[in-house]
């Protein structure tokens, strides 16, 4: 049998885990939410004794299953024992924000009782703790939106059973708008000259061939750039040795469309050099173009 890919999506109410498990359905896996712990395996057993197209599998499980919090250590230890080893993901967000989500939702904790929203999910953090050393990676999704929480659930099961390379993804982005809560690694690169102020350019971005030679024509971009590249090169193998599925390394100017992007782009081109498939993405590029 191909080895399976099985993950686990766990974590507090309200914290996102039903967009976790869209997000894996639209990744192309077999997703089965409200799994009862008990049952899962079972469940892996009946697909390891069948000739299966499916061998991305995500589970989700929570204390909205009775016996979830007395069973799941035994039951993930046994699976493991069997060599699924699931990767496990755990979802929680700030006490501020569930209460937030709920009051926005009038959605039902599954621990408030009387009414009492905080009370309940104070219980079920503290419930909860236990689980949190079995995961793989803890993710707190207080400042993220649905959409950056999908990118994130699809980027972390895209390493396949840990035997991918790590990821490495360059993102340039405007200070105006907030710093990407992906982000690893981060540089500002408002110390360029501002090509904004330059009557010709100022309606360009970083893609034009005018506002890259402006931004490039300055000592000090090329010196960052030297210095930066060198030393991406030498932390990227130290993060991948550490077991990281993937590194986003951000670079900011004011806006987003000029001196960000064309560091970005540079950047990119030198990394070539000793890390091949960086992607390369402009998050604020087209913002009042």
């Amino acid at each position: 049998m191909k080895s399976l890919d099985l993950i686990i999506i766990t974590g507090l109410s309200g914290s996102g885990k039903s967009t976790a498990i869209d997000a894996l359905e639209d990744a192309g896996y077999f997703c089965v939410d409200n799994m009862p712990v008990t049952l899962m395996p079972k469940f892996l057993d009946l697909h390891a004794g069948v000739v299966s197209e499916v061998q991305k599998i995500a589970l989700g499980m929570d204390l909205r299953q009775k016996g979830f919090v007395e069973e799941f250590r035994a039951v993930f230890e046994e699976v493991r024992r069997k060599g699924f080893g699931p990767r496990v993901l755990f979802l929680e967000a700030s006490e501020k924000v569930l209460v937030e989500r709920f009051s926005e939702t009038r959605r039902q904790h599954p621990l408030s009782r009387d009414g009492k929203l905080l009370s309940g999910i104070r219980e079920e953090r503290e419930k909860l703790e236990d689980l949190k050393p079995f995961a793989e990676r803890v993710i707190d999704t207080s400042l993220c939106t649905v959409h950056e929480l999908k990118q994130m659930i699809i980027l972390q099961a895209s390493r396949d059973m840990g035997l991918e390379r790590m990821r490495v993804s360059l993102v340039s982005f405007g200070f105006k708008y907030g710093i990407p809560l992906e982000s690893d690694l981060l540089a500002d690169v408002r110390f360029i000259p501002n090509p904004y102020f330059i009557p010709e350019l100022k309606k360009l971005d970083g893609r034009d061939e005018r506002v890259r030679a402006f931004v490039m024509k300055w000592a000090e971009a090329a010196r960052f750039l030297d210095r930066y590249s060198e030393l991406l090169k030498s932390l990227i193998p130290l993060y991948e040795k550490e077991g990281k599925s993937y590194l986003t390394i951000s670079i900011g100017c004011t806006g987003g469309r000029h001196r960000s992007v064309v560091v970005a782009g540079e950047l990119a081109a030198r990394m070539e050099s000793f890390r091949k498939g960086i992607s390369l993405t402009h998050r604020d590029l087209d913002i009042n173009a």
